[in-house]
């Protein structure tokens, strides 16, 4: 199982970023889907996961009202998508960020077993 993200970038503080992770060969919407994070030096962190339905969402402290997970199930041939949209980054956010399918939305490492291999989100002036 494989799943591909995209859309990290070069962004100066205050600015925006969304991510995108979609799966190569299956569907994400048997799926809950996590994005984690993993700065230089520090262990990987959860950020925010959302649950198959989309009806739940969960993230965690310092990116609370800042970022915001979505999801497109799978229609009209179009693969299953799940964004995180980020806002007012700060150079804290930096990091490599990663996205996993697992079979409930919380906050931990432990509940997923799909990754992608991560896409870097640099914040910097």
């Amino acid at each position: 199982l494989q799943l591909v993200e995209s859309g990290g970038g070069l962004v100066q503080p205050g600015g925006s970023l969304r991510l995108s992770c979609i799966a190569s060969s299956f569907t994400l919407d048997y799926y809950a889907i996590g994005w984690f994070r993993q700065a230089p030096g520090k262990e990987r962190e959860a950020v925010s996961c959302i649950n198959r339905s989309g009806s739940s969402t969960n993230y965690t402290d310092s990116v609370k009202g800042r970022f915001t997970i979505s999801r497109d199930n799978a229609r009209d041939n179009v693969k299953s998508t799940v964004y995180l949209q980020m806002n007012n980054l700060k150079p804290e956010d930096t990091a490599v960020y990663y996205c996993a399918a697992g079979g409930i939305c919380l906050l931990s490492q432990s509940y997923f077993g799909a990754w992608g291999q991560g896409t870097q989100v640099t914040v910097s002036s």
